[in-house]
């Protein structure tokens, strides 16, 4: 079990993976404003998704918006993107200046309390192309970010994503690990959850 990683940014290697991770990228104000804008402006969904043959709602909200209108699928799911908002342009060029990567989408999740969650997976569809960059950033409610190597059993990690907080997976994370947000029976408040990524 791996326990901790730096919060400054700073490159971390582990087998398989490369993460950088920023506790405070943006500041608790802007987090708390970027947090209610997002709830009011983002045209939430909650999808269906099947699972072993039973089709259930996901444990979620979800939403796509993207600078070009290339669908995303995933676990089943084809989304359609709309347009980038003002707000989301914003975050996206504040995360762009600590990255080399040039984003085209991203995938908004909304954690609405303990009981929403997102199960283990990998982002490795093919629209994303070998070793993609993921950029996460979360507002809202602390929630634990938990990663699992696919072959090495020992190789875990827990990351409390806070306010404001960005990580990067980058190199071949995607490859190796697997990532989830479990349910949890504490009392949490909701969460919104940016995955920024590029769609080729």
């Amino acid at each position: 079990m791996i326990n901790h990683i730096p919060s400054d940014g700073k490159q971390v290697i582990f087998p398989g993976a490369s993460l950088r991770y920023f506790d405070s990228f943006f500041s608790k104000n802007e987090a708390e404003i970027f947090f209610n804008l997002l709830v009011k402006q983002i045209k939430w969904q909650q999808d269906p998704i099947t699972i072993f043959g039973k089709t259930y709602l996901q444990p979620r909200l979800t939403a796509l918006y993207a600078n070009n209108s290339i669908p995303y699928s995933y676990s089943g799911i084809k989304m359609y993107p709309k347009k980038m908002t003002p707000l989301l342009v914003e975050i996206q060029n504040r995360i762009q200046k600590v990255s080399d990567s040039k984003f085209t989408t991203v995938l908004l999740n909304q954690y609405r309390n303990g009981k929403d969650s997102n199960g283990w997976h990998a982002d490795n569809e093919k629209e994303l192309g070998e070793n993609p960059v993921i950029a996460s950033v979360s507002f809202g409610a602390e929630r634990f970010f938990h990663l699992k190597h696919r072959n090495k059993k020992d190789l875990r990690m827990k990351i409390p994503l806070t306010s404001g907080s960005l990580l990067f997976m980058e190199g071949e994370t995607q490859k190796y690990w697997l990532h989830q947000i479990a349910k949890t029976s504490r009392k949490v408040g909701p969460r919104i959850n940016l995955t920024f990524r590029k769609i080729i």
